[in-house]
């Protein structure tokens, strides 16, 4: 099987030292990458660099091996083209169609999926004219990533620092995933009863458009200043559907509760702690959400006081017994607030009687979808690997064998879009 074919645009700006850790992450992944750097690029870091990290000659002119055609060859053969980092300068030639240089020859030519990443100062990534570019990139099925905030050049401070190497790298990972997986089938239609597909899937930003929230992580109800009530979930699953639904083109608010893992590329992260504060969070952010995906394991009950100082061990006498209140039900009034046509999904953590105890959960919380899988140790939490049933209101119930946690998370992106009718207009 040959390795993914990737070719990596690199933008004239200062963040185009950090394109090399994002070249690194490629190549030792098992990625072919052949670098395309901007004229501006290379006064940044120098074609022997590039060379060096990618085992590649690097691509730089035109008019460089003319009988090998590089503006149409590289472009044609490749299954990823990602700009990293993709300056307005960069945006604006992409999307005017200009071909002026070896990488938008390549833009133009390819018929892969396109991620740009961009970087540039606060004022240049919000002035009417990036951002007409950005839509008119995002209206033709290119992912374009939401900047990062943080220091910038200088002293300067702001939106529109590139995103951090690695997460640009799990993104464009999502995006080859998708495009070469097979295509998923449709529960219920003949031959596939819920299963892959047999034919190659072709990518698309079928989620373009679309807002999608999703909570993540387990939330902790302090005791005291030192303890707290949680659970052993990790987050990983919900960032995997971050992940997965940025790879199909959507916006992506992501309410985190206590994860350590990165902040996905281009997702608008919301931290909180207790379950009071994912409540509100998610509440907020499903204002104006086309859907809603709980996959935080959320507390259902929280001291009844929380000590203000340190619970101390007193010797020859057992400690006090906590009182316990029951956290509101969250999954249930998202349900129950619902807007016409948003979707609202939840999962459903079993340890005994996995489907029979995920029906009822259906029943009682009104949601459109419930995924549902059991738990235990070496099981869900913490693991890079799920299985599950997706239940769906009314309709059919998918099984997603043991396997990798994007799989998982695309298949109930593709449950939602389902029950949201399609792609958007």
């Amino acid at each position: 099987m040959r390795p993914p074919e990737v070719v990596l645009g690199v933008g004239g700006g200062i963040a185009a030292y950090k394109a090399c850790e994002l070249l690194r992450r490629f190549t030792e992944s098992g990625h072919h990458v052949r670098v395309v750097p901007t004229a501006s690029a290379l006064r940044f870091v120098g074609a022997a660099t590039w060379a060096a990290l990618s085992g590649e000659p690097v691509a730089t002119e035109v008019w460089e091996d003319v009988h090998e055609v590089p503006h149409v060859r590289l472009g044609k053969a490749a299954d990823l083209v990602v700009v990293a980092p993709a300056t307005a300068d960069v945006l604006a030639r992409a999307a005017t169609g200009r071909a002026d240089d070896l990488l938008t020859n390549v833009l133009l030519t390819a018929r892969c999926p396109l991620v740009f990443a961009p970087a540039m100062h606060t004022e240049m990534w919000e002035h009417p004219a990036t951002r007409e570019n950005v839509a008119t990139l995002r209206s033709r099925g290119a992912l374009v990533v939401e900047p990062a905030s943080g220091r910038l050049t200088g002293a300067d401070t702001g939106k529109g620092r590139l995103p951090d190497p690695e997460a640009i790298f799990e993104l464009c990972r999502a995006v080859l995933a998708r495009a070469t997986a097979p295509a998923a089938a449709v529960p219920g239609e003949p031959g596939t009863a819920g299963e892959p597909g047999e034919a190659a899937g072709a990518w698309r930003a079928d989620l373009a458009g679309r807002h999608l929230v999703v909570s993540a992580g387990g939330t902790r109800e302090p005791l005291d200043p030192v303890r707290f009530l949680g659970n052993h979930s990790s987050g990983k699953q919900g960032y995997a559907l971050a992940r997965a639904a940025l790879a199909r083109g959507a916006r992506v608010t992501l309410v985190s509760a206590n994860s350590a893992l990165p902040d996905p590329a281009g997702a608008e992260v919301i931290r909180v702690g207790t379950a009071a504060e994912l409540a509100a969070a998610v509440t907020k952010a499903a204002a104006d959400a086309d859907a809603v995906v709980m996959a935080a394991a959320v507390a259902d009950f929280r001291p009844a006081a929380r000590a203000q100082n340190k619970i101390k061990k007193v010797e020859g006498r057992d400690p006090e017994p906590i009182a316990l209140v029951r956290n509101p039900d969250i999954l249930a009034g998202l349900a129950a607030a619902r807007r016409p046509g948003q979707v609202v999904a939840g999962f459903a953590a079993e340890t005994e009687d996995v489907l029979a105890n995920g029906r009822a959960k259906l029943a009682r919380k009104g949601c459109d979808l419930l995924v549902v899988n059991r738990v235990g140790e070496g099981l869900a939490f913490g693991t890079e690997e799920n299985e599950a049933v997706i239940l769906e209101a009314g309709g059919p119930q998918t099984h997603v064998p043991r396997g990798p946690k994007e799989v998982l998370a695309h298949r109930i992106w593709d449950a939602v879009l389902r029950r949201l009718g399609g792609a958007p207009a």
